[in-house]
């Protein structure tokens, strides 16, 4: 969406009728709300698929975060599941170079994705670490044209299911959306304490809401 990112390049197409609004998409859909509807149920489709029919109790790798954002928008974007071609930015925060992207793709599955999942052996500490760690480093890179930061999430849901604890609950992170983001940044810096905080914060809340008699 023109609103939400800064993007230059061929990728920078949008549907015909959108006024800019709504990427060039295989459904022709050119509402913003549409959209939303369509990438959320689709999402919800995705979640039931990777945790409750085919949760990877086992090393996770690039292939499976391509592979899951294939699953989840494949029959609406041409480009699903590949790597971005275009330099993306938001809020005047640039992502990583998109000629850097499967270096960094590769940096990432070896530093983080390698050392840490399956996540069944952390403790609850190194869960925290693990999870604050790897959504910061995703995010950075940015590695998809769209929806890079729900998938982040999904990334984080399945590190904590493997774990045996619920899905987080992102609720706090949507209400104090400027320090979830000062928190992405400080990670950039180095300082990963800021996430660990929201992580394990968002770690309690699903654990509780599992509990909690329906």
């Amino acid at each position: 969406m023109s609103n939400r990112y800064r993007v230059s390049g061929a990728e920078g197409e949008f549907e015909p009728g959108s006024d800019g609004q709504v990427l060039r998409n295989l459904v022709s859909i050119h509402s913003v709300a549409d959209m939303d509807e369509l990438e959320l149920e689709l999402l919800l489709q995705l979640y039931e698929e990777v945790l409750v029919h085919g949760l990877p109790e086992r090393t996770l790798c690039v292939k499976d975060l391509k592979d899951w954002h294939r699953l989840w928008l494949g029959n609406v974007y041409t480009w699903a599941g590949q790597e971005r071609s275009v330099n993306m930015g938001k809020g005047g925060f640039a992502f990583a170079a998109a000629a850097q992207i499967p270096r960094l793709l590769s940096d990432f599955e070896r530093n983080f994705l390698a050392r840490w999942t399956p996540c069944d052996q952390l403790s609850h500490a190194e869960l925290v670490e693990a999870i604050a760690v790897t959504h910061v480093e995703f995010i950075l890179i940015h590695p998809f044209r769209e929806g890079n930061g729900r998938l982040s999430r999904l990334l984080a849901d399945v590190m904590a299911v493997q774990a045996d604890h619920a899905p987080l609950d992102y609720s706090e992170w949507e209400r104090r959306k400027p320090d979830y983001i000062a928190a992405i940044h400080a990670g950039f810096a180095g300082n990963y304490a800021p996430m660990c905080a929201f992580v394990r914060e968002a770690m309690n809340a699903g654990d509780s809401n599992l509990s909690e008699p329906t």
